[in-house]
């Protein structure tokens, strides 16, 4: 919680500072955001009047007003007149947005995000492998296979391996030549970042995944739209072994950047 005094509320006045109010609104809006997420302001809650809340944080009504709009914005709260700010129910959040998973923080077990990222990943990607295999360029190919190569390259490093992960499966996407996998590349990217994170952490075999990985490259080579489709299979079968074991574990926690 930011602390509330007379004197940071005059520092930060819209009128007097405004350079600094984006940066200030940035922070209040997390501040606010992470209440909200942890249970401070549950759903269905009503937020305290602007006034309060100026308090709270120690800051200006103007501030206040733009933190709201934003959280609005991302579904966590609703405006009505005569009612005031509520807390919406979390299947209207924005759950696939960087900044909620970043406001979500430690509580984000409670989401069933991973779960269902994997799910979502099982509808998608064998789709994704075919089509690839039958209309990727070779550029296509050459993407897929520089990902590849950085996960097999790793070295161990947990985070340079997950992030040649993701830009192997993004990759992926966008080699299907499909308009619609390639938006969704870009909108779950965050959210599989997250959950491949959880389960590369726990994988006590990684050599695994970099050979299951490396036989969808080499479907995607020899144009095996039959080959591509089952070792994407795969490669999401191991994925959801070793989910399990970190939400059991209770370690799958937010690795975002």
């Amino acid at each position: 919680m930011l602390p509330s005094s007379r004197p940071a509320a005059a520092e930060i006045d819209d009128d007097q500072t405004p350079t600094r109010r984006p940066r200030v609104r940035k922070i209040v809006t997390r501040a606010l955001a992470a209440d909200i997420c942890g249970g401070a302001f549950p759903p269905g809650a009503t937020l305290p009047t602007e006034n309060d809340l100026c308090l709270r944080y120690g800051v200006s009504r103007t501030v206040i007003r733009e933190a709201l709009k934003t959280l609005e914005s991302k579904g966590l709260v609703v405006t009505r007149s005569r009612v005031g700010t509520q807390v919406c129910a979390r299947e209207t959040w924005n759950i696939l947005d960087a900044e909620v998973l970043d406001w979500i923080g430690a509580q984000i077990l409670d989401f069933g995000l991973l779960t269902n990222v994997l799910e979502a990943r099982r509808a998608i990607e064998p789709a994704a492998a075919d089509l690839a295999a039958q209309r990727a360029t070779l550029q296509d190919i050459a993407d897929v296979e520089h990902a590849f190569a950085a996960m097999r390259d790793s070295g161990g490093d947990l985070e340079r391996f997950t992030e040649a992960d993701v830009a192997f499966h993004v990759a992926l996407l966008k080699a299907s030549r499909n308009q619609v996998f390639l938006q969704l590349a870009g909108i779950i990217e965050t959210a599989m970042r997250l959950s491949l994170h959880a389960s590369n952490a726990v994988a006590d075999l990684p050599g695994e995944a970099i050979e299951a990985h490396g036989a969808l490259v080499e479907a995607l080579r020899l144009r095996d739209s039959a080959a591509a489709r089952r070792a994407s299979g795969h490669i999401l079968d191991l994925g959801e072994r070793d989910t399990a074991i970190a939400l059991q574990r209770g370690t799958a926690r937010p690795s975002l950047t």
